[in-house]
């Protein structure tokens, strides 16, 4: 992967939140990672993986606190950086603390909470804030950022790009392994993603590995992820799983259909096929993202089928983010330049098994470009 030059990258988009703070007329913003509190946020404004507390002011100014001084030193990027012990690791006294060093900032300034602050902590802040107006609502600084996160930079997109293409290399050692044999269980083929993910540099992978024979191959997300039971065997089983490269996602399934299958899988699997190319055709940038969900539906209703779930979800430092691809989007979602999207038709029977194909779909000015390679895959 090309090299790029991360502080620029990170105070770019710390700027486009100090514009935002100007607009509303906003002094600060507090972005919080920490246990019961997690936002992937920080991460996208600093680099910073975990654990930490962000304030961005409306100049653009950030301070940076974090609980691992050595990884903060290592991986953040910010105008200050400022060891958690210093402030006792007290949260509500290391952003008092922090607020206070601005020497700028007006009488009775305003500070944004994160809009999921519980209303206990809320009055912890109000109390330990005092002199500041504190406000926790939707729509603010941190509903922005969200927004900014669904239309990938450059940098989002090559980490991806490597993300797919270390999940590419996976899934066809995966066919082989299937067809000659040498997998065997869920187990199997969910301790060599495990395996071949950390051979590749990638962190870990982007959620539980969904394995499922086709014992339990009609849940939508089998539970347990997996277990040690046949996979892949007679019928229909099913993978879902993906990396994370430098913090950033792949998610993709693949069907595989052993033997000799009834009547009922075929048309399945058939539906399934259909819906994902036609579907595909609509993942278009300026195309409303329920007009391909709507197209799916279509589909699986003109066989009396009906598909459980949304079409796709948008993925990046998070499994699934903005923009939904689903009839429950609003009708001014739609997809744009940059966007990260999974496109996954599936149908599930308790009695045949289920099926279903995702792949991660890059919205391009042209058009699209599929990043992944899942198939229905057929063994004798």
């Amino acid at each position: 992967m090309k090299e790029f030059d991360l502080d620029k990258i990170y105070k770019a988009r710390r700027e486009r939140v100090a514009e935002f703070l100007r607009k509303e007329k906003i002094f600060a913003v507090v972005f919080e990672d920490t246990e019961g509190a997690r936002d992937v946020a920080i991460r996208y404004l600093t680099g910073h993986p975990s654990d930490a507390i962000l304030i961005i002011t409306e100049k653009g100014e950030s301070v940076l606190t974090a609980w691992d001084e050595n990884l903060m030193k290592e991986k953040a990027k910010a105008d200050r950086l400022i060891p958690y012990t210093a402030f006792e690791r007290k949260k509500e006294r290391a952003i008092r603390e922090i607020l206070a060093s601005f020497s700028y900032a007006p009488k009775n300034a305003v500070v944004e909470l994160p809009s999921v602050t519980s209303y206990l902590q809320f009055k912890k802040y109000e109390k330990e804030l005092e002199g500041w107006c504190i406000e926790c609502r939707e729509k603010g600084a941190h509903d922005a950022v969200v927004k900014m996160r669904a239309v990938k930079d450059e940098y989002e997109i090559e980490c991806t790009r490597e993300a797919c293409r270390i999940t590419n290399g996976i899934t066809d050692l995966i066919e082989t392994m299937a067809r000659n044999g040498e997998i065997k269980t869920e187990t199997d083929v969910a301790l060599l993603i495990e395996r071949k993910l950390r051979e590749a540099g990638c962190e870990r992978t982007s959620f539980d590995t969904l394995a499922a024979g086709p014992a339990r191959s009609f849940a939508i997300h089998a539970f347990p992820p997996y277990t040690n039971g046949a996979w892949p065997a007679q019928g229909l089983s099913i993978l879902d799983y993906g990396v994370c490269f430098e913090g950033y996602a792949s998610d993709a399934t693949i069907t595989i259909a052993k033997g000799k299958l009834t009547d009922e899988q075929e048309k399945q699997l058939a539906l399934t096929q259909q819906a994902f190319d036609e579907c595909l055709k609509l993942y278009k940038a300026g195309n409303k993202t329920k007009d391909a969900a709507a197209k799916a539906d279509e589909i699986f209703a003109s066989a009396n089928r009906t598909m459980p779930h949304g079409l796709g979800h948008g993925t990046g430092l998070e499994i699934h983010e903005a923009p939904s691809v689903s009839m429950r989007a609003d009708d001014d979602v739609i997809f744009q330049v940059g966007n990260i999207v999974t496109l996954e038709p599936g149908l599930y029977d308790a009695h045949i098994g289920g099926c279903r194909l995702e792949n991660d779909v890059l919205i391009t000015a042209d058009g699209n470009e599929v990043l992944t390679n899942s198939r229905i895959i057929r063994i004798d």
